[in-house]
């Protein structure tokens, strides 16, 4: 006979038997009494047809053995009585459920044997505590080859017991897949969600996020009061909290920018003229130390801050009929303007980004479609290079990279929203979303997954996943968001957290979670 058939005849050595526990009346032992469905000798049992596993057995016997049982369960704990067992036998059974410390209290178990017992998953901690394996049979069972049985692949690979070959039944890419040949790497177990963490009672615009004296911040623009609020993490209570705030009217953009380890925030306002503070930090709040403008900036709709070289600028996207989008350079003492884009063309919403290693600018406008400029080096001004074809309408572009290739996501209000490609010479089409009262539609990085959110004032926000594979993104979570108007990361304390801004409701935080299926 071959190795294959060892075990086989090591169960017909031990014939497995099952004997009770003495029972005492007083001081007398009482002779163990056989089950009615077992056949037993002096240190063995077989049973067939069991109804349950017997709880009074003489804790020295060597081997069980169940066949074609009446019970479906293998409860915690069922051999507890019997830590002299060598040799555990099921076969020809089916289990609904095996309990993760079924087998605890068998240090002394050699072979185990759950051949053709119908399962499809094994409990991950089964294998606990059994430190004297030397053969596990687990062939003729349909198992499913998904994230639960991610641990037993690591397990295969790692334990010194003899394992025989073991094939997957489902899922149907896996299907007669050896298992003791795949590898972990195989099984994608984790997945994220976005859930609700903290909530913030009123409304807002935009939100940014900045790095200050060694701690990140946040801002919100709330339009209805007219404060810029800023907030810290509170590392005791676990949580964000306000801390400071710039008082104004109909607040729409609150823009910090850290310049030489100062802080400046530039605030952009409907009414009463914008302007930048800076933050004291002898006196601990924040000072006004310049006025915006207001000829050029007369309805501030969106702010970008970038620094080309060694130089730091700002853009204000105007959305007025007689205002200019305008940039202004800092010079050591405070920012002036430095050139004028397209006039008269009501801009909403401004997007600096790099396209080959180069500067460039995207503004988008109720009027046109969005008109790409690039810098030039030579004049130290932008220059406008083309529109985005087949685009119009577009309120916001903002921009996200995959490795080395630039993409752009491109919101509409009424019709659908993209997602576009650089192709070397333009923008090309690359995906559609439905879209229906959407002004936001922003790509995020957290960690290694790359998301993009679009917004609704009608419906639920839509959270997307970019899918490498399919090189696109795919529908991900749905969140319930008032009119949300802008999305930024928040990484702090080794937690990434998603706020939301809403025009209409309440400001909400979300935390991203990392859930292990194979858990």
């Amino acid at each position: 006979m071959g190795n294959a058939s060892r075990p086989f005849r090591r169960i017909a050595y031990f014939l497995c038997l099952l004997s009770v526990l003495l029972l005492t009346e007083g001081k007398k032992p009482v002779k163990p009494k056989c089950p009615a469905w077992c056949t037993c000798t002096k240190d063995n049992a077989l049973c067939e047809n069991a109804r349950s596993i017997p709880r009074s057995v003489p804790p020295d016997v060597i081997s069980l053995s169940f066949v074609r049982s009446a019970f479906t369960k293998i409860p915690e704990g069922s051999f507890l009585l019997t830590p002299s067992l060598q040799l555990l036998l099921f076969t020809s059974n089916t289990f609904d459920v095996i309990s993760d410390d079924a087998f605890m209290g068998l240090p002394h178990l050699e072979y185990l044997s759950l051949a053709n017992n119908n399962l499809q998953s094994l409990p991950k901690d089964i294998f606990k505590g059994l430190d004297s394996l030397t053969n596990v049979d687990l062939r003729g069972n349909a198992f499913n080859c998904d994230c639960k049985l991610k641990w037993l692949v690591e397990w295969l690979g790692s334990t010194n017991a003899t394992v025989e070959d073991i094939y997957c039944e489902s899922p149907p890419e896996y299907k007669k897949r050896k298992i003791n040949s795949l590898s972990s790497k195989e099984f994608d177990c984790i997945i994220t969600e976005f859930e609700v963490f903290q909530s913030l009672p009123y409304q807002s615009l935009s939100v940014d996020t900045f790095s200050y004296m060694n701690d990140e911040h946040v801002v919100i623009a709330q339009p209805f009061t007219g404060k810029c609020i800023f907030l810290e993490w509170d590392h005791v209570e676990v949580m964000f909290r306000n801390y400071d705030n710039i008082t104004g009217t109909s607040t729409v953009v609150c823009k910090p920018i850290v310049i030489e380890s100062q802080l400046y925030v530039i605030v952009a306002q409907l009414f009463g003229g914008s302007h930048i503070y800076k933050r004291d930090i002898f006196a601990n709040k924040f000072i006004k130390i310049q006025d915006i403008e207001i000829l050029k900036i007369r309805k501030p709709n969106d702010i970008e801050t970038f620094r080309i070289a060694e130089d730091w600028y700002f853009v204000v996207a105007d959305s007025s009929k007689a205002g200019f989008t305008t940039v202004y350079k800092w010079n050591g003492n405070g920012f002036y303007s430095h050139q004028s884009l397209h006039a008269w063309y009501r801009d909403t919403d401004v997007e600096f980004l790099e396209i080959a290693g180069k500067p460039h600018l995207i503004l988008s406008s109720s009027s046109q479609r969005p008109v790409i400029y690039q810098w030039n080096k030579g004049t130290n001004e932008f220059v406008k290079r083309f529109d985005i074809q087949d685009m119009e309408d577009a309120y916001a572009v903002k921009h996200f990279r995959v490795k080395e290739d630039v993409y752009i996501c491109l919101t509409r209000f009424i019709g659908d929203s993209k997602v576009m490609k650089w192709g070397g010479s333009a923008f090309l089409d690359l995906q559609r979303m439905p879209s229906r009262g959407s002004m936001v539609f922003q790509p995020l990085q957290i960690r290694n997954y790359q998301y993009a959110i679009l917004g609704s004032d009608y419906s639920f926000t839509q959270v997307y996943y970019w899918d490498a594979e399919k090189a696109k993104f795919v529908k991900f979570q749905e969140l319930n968001i008032q009119a949300p108007r802008s999305f930024i990361h928040v990484s702090i304390d080794k937690r990434d957290f998603l706020f939301a801004s809403s025009f209409k409701g309440t400001t909400l935080i979300y935390k991203h979670v990392r859930v292990d299926l194979s858990a």
